[in-house]
């Protein structure tokens, strides 16, 4: 249990020297823990006897995303990285090399566009969604243009039908990143909706264990492309007889704990919802915070807690962070610095992105996932208070510190 803050004053603070304010640290990712006689069971099945058969925990694991996400084929991974990547190489179009992208997603987007042998293009984002959209993206499509990858932003959807539609007006690939939107349904233009994992020709995900669904690590690509299904498990499997490469496919211990994490999805959803819920109450009386709201028009997953720093918030991005981390608060930055600013030792286009350099000072994840408590929230958001409160006090203490170093 969290102390409670609300005496507490500026000097008092871990920073300054004051007793951190959790113990135990509050991090920012999932680490959502499934029924273990579950992941027992599926576990056995696979090593629990001599007549099980290898991969048939993993076969199970295929048909059964693929159903949760309501498309044709899944096909398994030992990484988000592979699945990634080797869906990268198996859609580029022959004899291109861009690869189009938002610059305002995860930090090792565009060096894994680069493993393949392929060259990053990155675009702005929509300044609402914080997505790459049909609008952002048209502008940079060319004739070197070898795939359009979307991703989905940390909160929501970007608009895969409008992406969809571009791809297809100019004869592109289109590959959909869907790591933080594995839940989500995405409302049409006809008023219909769709799960994520059934848009584009294929969509990759991760099994993380700090992503919504939990398989230690691994990863997985949908598709509605049987041609394109059978083309990735012959990458992957290929992998596996070659001298010296790693083995890409997903061990069946890996799929077992995801099934175990499946089976609970709902329940986590629903825990989610009520910190997210509990968040937005709490951070509507701070200033100068503004909690990223998902759409509860569809499904979603309720996961991922996303503030930004507005113009009336009285400290800097960093300075905040410093402060939350120093309590043991593990609040991070959101896809800071972006893709384009950063040094890269490989071939891509530059680029000059105003909007995504403005965006990407002003976001900051705030702690979420199995570990935290509503009484953790509300020592969070406490905090927050206290140092819009004592910002003059923060500052001069803070310069002062600087000073004397």
């Amino acid at each position: 249990m969290a102390p409670h803050t609300g005496n507490r004053r500026a000097a008092d603070l871990a920073l300054f020297g004051g007793p951190k304010l959790f113990a135990v640290p509050k991090s920012t990712s999932n680490l959502v823990q499934p029924d273990f006689e579950r992941f027992l069971d599926y576990s056995r099945v696979a090593y629990g006897s001599p007549d099980a058969a290898p991969s048939t925990v993993t076969a199970q694991f295929e048909a059964r995303f693929a159903a949760f996400h309501e498309a044709r084929h899944c096909v398994a991974f030992c990484s988000g990285f592979w699945a990634l990547a080797t869906s990268i190489v198996a859609l580029a179009r022959p004899g291109r090399r861009e690869v189009l992208m938002p610059s305002l997603t995860y930090r090792r987007m565009a060096d894994v566009v680069a493993w393949t042998g392929l060259m990053p293009r990155f675009c702005e984002v929509d300044p609402h969604t914080l997505a790459i959209s049909a609008a952002t993206a048209e502008p940079c499509i060319g004739d070197d243009t070898a795939l359009l990858l979307a991703v989905h932003p940390i909160v929501n959807c970007c608009d895969a039908e409008g992406l969809a539609n571009l791809a297809a007006r100019h004869g592109l690939p289109l590959l959909i990143d869907g790591v933080e939107s594995v839940y989500e349904r995405i409302g049409m233009t006809d008023g219909s909706s769709r799960k994520v994992g059934s848009f584009g020709d294929a969509e990759c995900f991760s099994l993380h264990a700090s992503k919504l669904v939990n398989g230690f690590e691994g990863g997985y690509v949908t598709t509605n492309d049987s041609a394109l299904a059978a083309a990735l498990v012959a990458l992957r499997d290929a992998s596996a007889t070659r001298p010296g490469a790693l083995d890409a496919r997903l061990p069946d211990v890996h799929a077992a704990m995801a099934l175990a994490n499946l089976d609970g999805l709902d329940a986590q959803v629903a825990s989610n919802h009520a910190r997210y819920a509990h968040y937005r109450e709490k951070l509507a009386a701070v200033p100068g915070i503004r909690l990223l709201t998902f759409d509860e028009s569809q499904p979603t997953s309720y996961k991922n807690i996303v503030v930004e720093l507005q113009d009336d918030w009285p400290l800097s991005r960093a300075l905040t962070i410093g402060l939350l981390n120093a309590e043991n608060i593990l609040a991070r930055v959101y896809y800071a610095p972006p893709l384009h600013s950063k040094p890269m030792a490989y071939p891509h286009v530059p680029a000059d992105l105003p909007v995504t350099d403005r965006l990407a000072e002003r976001f900051v994840l705030l702690p979420c996932g199995d570990f935290v408590t509503l009484e953790d929230i509300d020592a969070v958001v406490e905090l927050l208070a206290l140092i819009h409160r004592h910002a003059d006090e923060i500052r001069a203490h803070a310069a002062n510190e600087e000073a004397s170093r």
